[in-house]
């Protein structure tokens, strides 16, 4: 079994964020490689008893940029 997701990884501070889009959980970590593994671990404790990731997987996700003026 396989999950896809999309993530999104923000420095803050002295952290590294990482958010899963499909989900909206989240991670952090001292360095990018950490985060992601963090949110790695997060993903699978929040699937354990899930047996199908299809209604994850089949969520269409759309990532773009904001720029305004304030």
């Amino acid at each position: 079994m396989s999950f896809i997701g999309t993530i999104i990884i923000k420095e803050e501070e002295d952290w590294f964020v990482a958010t899963c889009l499909e989900n909206d959980i989240a991670s952090q970590g001292k360095t990018i490689n950490e985060a992601i593994d963090n949110l790695k671990e997060a993903i699978a404790l929040y699937y354990e008893d899930e047996e199908d990731f299809s209604v994850a997987k089949n969520k269409q996700i759309y990532v773009t940029t904001l720029e305004m003026a304030i």
